[in-house]
């Protein structure tokens, strides 16, 4: 059984006991859980449900596992003969969540 679901702007396929990476959830601690109610498609076997749209009754539930920082992006600016150049780095934040359940 899978799910698609719609969380923070972005579609996941999330199964039992798949770790994804999300966006940064600042107000969650570590061990917390969250539910994901826009659920909109559900697969079990051979039956397959669509929301309409969203799947009315349908939520996955989930436990917060670690915050993290992505690797680093170089953002490198440089126009050429005016000796302007610029160095950047960046860290993006992510936390990981273990999908717990997906219930109907």
């Amino acid at each position: 059984m899978y799910a698609i679901v719609d969380f923070k702007g972005a579609q996941f396929k999330v199964e039992k006991d798949l770790k994804l990476k999300v966006p940064f959830l600042s107000d969650l601690e570590i061990g917390d859980s969250l539910e994901l109610d826009k659920v909109l498609m559900l697969k079990d076997e051979d039956d397959i449900i669509i929301g309409q749209p969203t799947v009315e009754n349908a939520k996955v539930t989930a436990e917060v596992i670690s915050h993290f920082k992505d690797k680093k992006v170089i953002v490198f600016k440089k126009k050429r003969r005016k000796g302007y150049q610029k160095k950047q780095g960046h860290r993006q934040n992510y936390t990981e969540i273990k999908i717990k359940e997906i219930i109907k």
